[in-house]
């Protein structure tokens, strides 16, 4: 956990000078020996903590992915995460999206889990692949009718005129599947799942030497990966970050 901001509350033309707030962190030491022998097991545990009230994190699910362009060019945005297991963390968004532009293009992503409660971080480096269809269909199919309405309303990203333009769309598809008529799949709308390369877990210590420690996928046959160019079903490695 962390305690309290400690010195007085500085201010420049009436708002708090960001250079002046600072945050202790008092949490027990992460240690190698404590982790799960697995990247997946050790999320579990820590979002499974995440998830408690007591935690006091709202959206625990809320993640914030970053993308790049062809160009090397990043953007980033919070949105929730939908599921993980071994094979990654999957979230859904309409594929003309400019995330879903940008890794069509480069596909490689970040995740970064902000348990600011907890003085914790979950950071994920990783190729980004698009869900079969069956399994983006499963989930639309689970989403509340109006969720899913909402998924034809936007063309999330582009340039728009007023609010109305989304209120008039949405009064268009309602005319077009009244209640009970099933909502088709967007064809430009589905899952996408991060795949890990690194997972690292970062917890708050004292004076800023935090802990980082990083499970890291690397060839099984040489040794050698990077945070972002590990070969696919190599095996992993633990290691610790200085902070």
């Amino acid at each position: 956990m962390s305690s309290p901001a400690s010195q007085p509350m500085a201010r420049a033309n009436g708002v708090p000078d960001p250079a002046a707030l600072r945050r202790d962190y008092l949490s027990k030491p992460l240690v190698e020996k404590d982790l799960a022998s697995t990247w997946v097991d050790q999320f579990r545990a820590w979002y499974a903590g995440a998830c408690q009230p007591e935690a006091g994190i709202p959206e625990p699910n809320a993640m914030i992915f970053a993308t790049a362009d062809a160009h090397g060019r990043p953007s980033a945005r919070t949105v929730l995460l939908k599921g993980f297991d071994a094979r990654g963390f999957v979230l859904y968004t309409n594929y003309t999206s400019r995330k879903g532009r940008q890794v069509a293009a480069n596909p490689y992503g970040s995740l970064v889990f902000p348990w600011f409660a907890m003085a914790r971080q979950v950071i994920v480096v990783g190729s980004v692949e698009r869900l079969p269809t069956a399994e983006s269909e499963a989930y639309f199919r689970s989403r509340p009718r109006g969720a899913q309405l909402g998924a034809w309303v936007s063309r999330q990203s582009s340039v728009i005129e007023s609010r109305a333009v989304l209120t008039e769309r949405l009064a268009e598809l309602e005319r077009r599947w009244p209640e009970p008529t099933p909502i088709p799949l967007p064809p430009f709308w589905g899952g996408l799942r991060v795949v890990p390369e690194s997972v690292e877990f970062w917890q708050g210590g004292p004076d800023r030497l935090h802990d980082r420690l990083r499970y890291r996928r690397v060839d099984a046959g040489t040794g050698v990966g990077t945070d972002t160019g590990a070969a696919a079903g190599g095996e992993w490695v633990i290691e610790r970050l200085a902070p």
